[in-house]
């Protein structure tokens, strides 16, 4: 896989992906951007949550199990040195359907462990909660 980036100017990247999608990069104003687009460490968490909801949809569908609605909140811990790479990434799923909660735990837990790719890709710790029908689960 290969993604190519052009610089635009002061602090600027646009990306074309493979499947020829792009998406504009930038930084904020007091480090020189022009915050015309997500940062690339925002990316990198929006990233992980789609790469494993894709997984958990996934899962449930060939659990022939139907999700009504799906959102999560992806935050991530930094380390204060440089790099500052991400030390730990919280993912917080909110399923809605008759979904038994065993169920999701397992697809939760293939994405996590297993499947995501993205997640896999990071030297943090990954970890999971999530919620059905507003009943929160770790």
């Amino acid at each position: 896989m290969k993604t190519n980036l052009k610089w635009n100017g002061k602090m600027q990247f646009e990306a074309t992906a493979p499947s020829g999608h792009s998406l504009l990069l930038d930084a904020a104003h007091d480090v020189g951007g022009e915050d015309r687009g997500p940062r690339p460490t925002e990316v990198l968490l929006a990233a992980a949550g789609a790469c494993s909801g894709i997984d958990i949809v996934d899962i449930l569908r060939k659990m022939r199990l139907t999700v009504e609605s799906f959102d999560m909140e992806v935050s991530g811990e930094r380390a204060e040195e440089h790099p500052r790479r991400f030390t730990r990434v919280h993912i917080h799923y909110r399923l809605t359907g008759d979904l038994p909660e065993d169920k999701v735990r397992r697809a939760v837990e293939l994405s996590r462990d297993k499947y995501c790719s993205v997640s896999q890709s990071l030297n943090a710790e990954v970890v999971t909660s999530f919620e059905i029908n507003g009943q929160t689960y770790q």
